[in-house]
């Protein structure tokens, strides 16, 4: 194998490392691990988020490399933007679960007339524990996980397709380094999400108001980073021009 491959191959798993390092890749995991209570757990939302990218790379992969198209740009643009959508709706998606776990509805039946009212509770543990918490299982966790990585994937072919386009000559070597682009992200937002998690799980227990704060700010990040990214693709990148 050629030294020049080799070195680009080595740069490919380098990339990946990096790319999983990206602000919207955290704000998005983040949002994803704010519920997370146990370190393992974070680190599959990490990898299933970088096996989602890596599959949609390697789909782009064998259409670009093999067939030799390009991606147009605005549609590189509209992709970059549906991750401005994406933030926004998991940003949204905490701040309603953060909702859920402050405002309480209960049923109370009386003798002279059946009704419901609303209140709000503090940082009670016991309180919560008493009560039907909103929650999702592991497999729909991962799953959102994966799908928010395929997104990811498509925002940021079109940059990476280029550069295998323009270093790399044959496709059999050109989907050799997308795979290694993506095992470099895999292993790199496993770990990232294991430390984005430590704060969930340390406050979820002794601290459930720090908790809960920390959950509400992450969504806020994820909302405004988002709308910002939808402004700058869609209005300073000409994508509705």
């Amino acid at each position: 194998m050629e030294q020049t491959l080799i070195a680009a191959l080595v740069l490919g798993l380098l990339l990946g490392m990096r790319h999983a390092l990206d602000p919207d890749h955290v704000v998005a995991v983040s949002t994803i691990v704010s519920d997370t209570r146990n370190p393992l757990r974070a680190f599959w939302v990490g990898t299933s988020w970088g096996l989602g990218h890596t599959t949609t790379l390697l789909i782009m992969g064998l259409f670009i490399i093999g067939l030799r198209l390009a991606i147009p740009e605005r549609l590189a643009l509209f992709f970059e933007f549906s991750v401005g959508i994406v933030l926004v709706l998991l940003g949204i998606q905490v701040l309603l679960r953060y909702r859920s776990r402050r405002v309480h509805v209960h049923a109370h039946a009386h003798i002279e007339e059946p009704h419901r009212h609303f209140h709000s509770h503090g940082d009670s543990v016991a309180h919560v524990e008493t009560h039907h918490r909103v929650s999702v299982g592991r497999p729909f966790v991962r799953g959102k996980s994966y799908l928010v990585g395929t997104v990811h994937g498509l925002a940021g072919s079109a940059a990476l397709m280029l550069l295998v386009l323009t270093t790399i000559k044959t496709p059999l070597a050109g989907l050799l380094y997308i795979v290694l682009f993506g095992l470099g992200s895999v292993a790199s937002m496993g770990v990232l999400t294991i430390l984005i998690g430590l704060p969930f799980v340390l406050s979820a227990g002794r601290f459930p108001g720090m908790n809960s704060r920390i959950q509400l700010a992450t969504g806020c990040l994820s909302i405004l980073f988002g709308l910002v990214l939808m402004y700058q693709i869609g209005i300073v990148g000409g994508l509705f021009a």
